[in-house]
């Protein structure tokens, strides 16, 4: 690897999990269309799976104040 990329990548990781979330999507927003169309395609193919899991019953739905209280503690 590259000894610039292994620094950036050093003080990359060495960011709160706040900023590094913050940079991944400034990344990854940076790239072609087709890349980012991949990912949105996979998590919308996730989220139909998730749902028709949902209404057969076979998956437990979460209050929504308890998926924001996880997501504030995971980024503290």
């Amino acid at each position: 690897m590259h000894v610039k990329l292994e620094k950036l990548e050093h003080e990359a990781l060495s960011l709160s999990r706040q900023q590094r979330a913050f940079l991944a999507d400034r990344l990854l927003s940076s790239l072609d269309g087709d890349v980012l169309n991949d990912v949105d395609t996979a998590w919308i193919v996730e989220a139909e799976q998730r749902y028709k899991e949902y209404k057969e019953g076979k998956r437990q739905g979460i209050a929504a104040q308890d998926v924001f209280a996880e997501a504030d503690r995971m980024l503290k």
